[in-house]
């Protein structure tokens, strides 16, 4: 960046909704709970992503020269230990969005091709069941990508283009031909408003007890995960003192309208118990359930024939589909060396044996993503296998992710106080200006952050769903107890890593 160009604070807001606003999260919310999603994301804005974007401000001003990021981070405030086990923590959370990407693309692939989701009627492989089948898809598709992305092939960056420019635009026609729905229906939604209970109580019948409510908090924060990555630019703003937190206020609150109102739109569309409490609803294809019933319930208030409004419906759903498959598959050879290599060499090198730092004559870590890859598939493999229906395989997929996703930011806040006290820091950027202030924000971060973990815990054992149980747990809970035991074991062969 030009050191003479400052980001102005209009810059800095658009920034900051584009890496946190996602479209997809908004289908997602209303299948779990409804309009009662709605105030579980202006909990997680004003508890979770306010404070937390000022907190990563300070890190990322103070601690600006440094290149390690996470790491650095947690290493001022708690030291290198938990600086390597939270990193650590933040890289299993790209392992298991890596491992819930996969089926996702191809349900994606089926949409683009047949115009709607036929993963749960794939039988072509012997006797395996659709999920079975699913799974073997997926193990070949990270096979080859792993296998592009060792090779350092950077010809992949033409789909990530593509593919961007189409899912900026679909959100866009979703958003407009709804509300041409809601204006040719004279206001009437899909899924009425019946009052304020329509936003306190989910239709869904999953989300009924206190417990589970409270497990979609971590919904809520994963669907605002990726502010910290912004937290680079404070240092190329305009006067960072007063646009910085001006920007972060602005962004809270366009973001959460922006998903109040995709929510609202989805409720335009479909209704709830007719539509989204059918068992073939997957959090992987609901938002083409909602793309075909947008094309279908438009034709119907238009006077068209139900075959026409079939072909527009299918049609939504085609472009729907390419446009995440074209995105998904440039996104997915980069997350497979990206966050890996990130954490590698900018944790302390002296940690990794020699042999895995290797990197081959494409400058990739070649043995570590062999490694990596191994570890999606035998993943992939026993949950594929495990006895699931495509329903139940995409929702422990998306509860290990958001778990994963919602703990990964537990060590980093954790370390804020304590980054606080350290001394002979040039802090251009201060947004908490007391030790109370401080505490105050770090408790409250904190505490949803937590509780929001233990509730998803909590939730699939009242329901006795303990595979589901099974799978969020062991995924962070491994990955932590590797990092741990794997820095202590080179610290205590390699005393020079201190």
């Amino acid at each position: 960046m030009d050191k003479g160009k400052k980001i102005s604070l209009t810059a800095l807001v658009l920034m900051i909704l584009s890496t946190t606003f996602g479209f997809s999260n908004a289908p997602i919310a209303y299948e779990q709970m409804g309009y009662a999603s709605i105030i579980w994301y202006i909990v997680g804005a004003l508890a979770f992503f306010l404070p937390s974007s000022l907190m990563f401000a300070e890190y990322g001003s103070a601690l600006k020269t440094k290149s390690g990021g996470y790491y650095n981070w947690i290493e001022a405030g708690i030291g290198s230990r938990w600086a390597f086990i939270g990193t650590f923590m933040w890289l299993s959370t790209w392992v298991i969005s890596l491992i819930q990407a996969v089926p996702n693309l191809w349900v994606s692939a089926s949409a683009g091709i047949f115009g709607r989701d036929t993963t749960q009627h794939w039988h072509f492989i012997g006797n395996l069941t659709s999920t079975q089948c699913l799974g073997i898809m997926s193990l070949a598709f990270v096979f080859v990508t792993t296998f592009i992305a060792i090779k350092g092939l950077d010809k992949i960056t033409w789909a990530t283009t593509i593919g961007g420019v189409l899912v900026i635009i679909l959100p866009i026609v979703f958003c407009l031909l709804s509300i041409l729905l809601i204006i040719l229906n004279h206001g009437q939604l899909a899924q009425p408003i019946s009052g304020v209970k329509s936003f306190l109580f989910s239709p869904n019948p999953q989300f009924k007890s206190t417990a589970s409510i409270m497990s979609f908090v971590v919904y809520a924060i994963f669907s605002y995960a990726g502010v910290e990555a912004v937290s680079g630019v404070i240092n190329h703003l305009k006067n960072p003192g007063k646009n910085f937190p001006r920007g972060v206020l602005i962004s809270v609150v366009f973001t959460v309208l922006l998903y109040m109102i995709c929510i609202i739109l989805c409720g335009a569309v479909v209704n709830w118990k007719s539509v989204m409490g059918k068992s073939s609803v997957t959090i992987g294809n609901v938002a083409y359930v909602l793309m075909y019933n947008l094309g279908l319930s438009l034709g119907a208030a238009l006077g068209w024939s139900t075959s026409l409004s079939a072909a527009v419906g299918h049609g939504l759903v085609i472009f729907s589909g390419i446009a995440t498959v074209i995105t998904g598959i440039g996104g997915y050879i980069v997350l497979l060396y990206s966050p890996l290599k990130s954490f590698m060499f900018g944790s302390n090198t002296k940690i990794w044996p020699k042999w895995i730092l290797h990197l081959n004559k494409h400058g990739m870590p070649s043995r570590a993503m062999t490694i990596q890859g191994i570890i999606v598939c035998a993943v992939l493999f026993f949950i594929s296998f495990g006895g699931n229906s495509a329903k139940e395989l995409f929702q422990i997929l998306t509860d290990m992710s958001n778990v994963a996703s919602t703990a990964q930011y537990i060590p980093v806040i954790l370390a804020f106080p304590f980054f606080k006290e350290v001394a002979h820091l040039d802090r251009p950027y201060v947004a908490f200006h007391s030790k109370f202030s401080t505490w105050c924000a770090t408790i409250v971060v904190l505490f949803v952050l937590v509780f929001g973990v233990i509730f998803s815990f909590v939730q699939p054992l009242i329901l006795h769903d303990y595979v589901d149980e099974f799978w969020a747990f062991v995924g962070p809970v491994a990955f932590i107890a590797f990092a741990w035991i794997f820095y202590d074991w080179r610290t205590s062969t390699k005393r020079s890593v201190e």
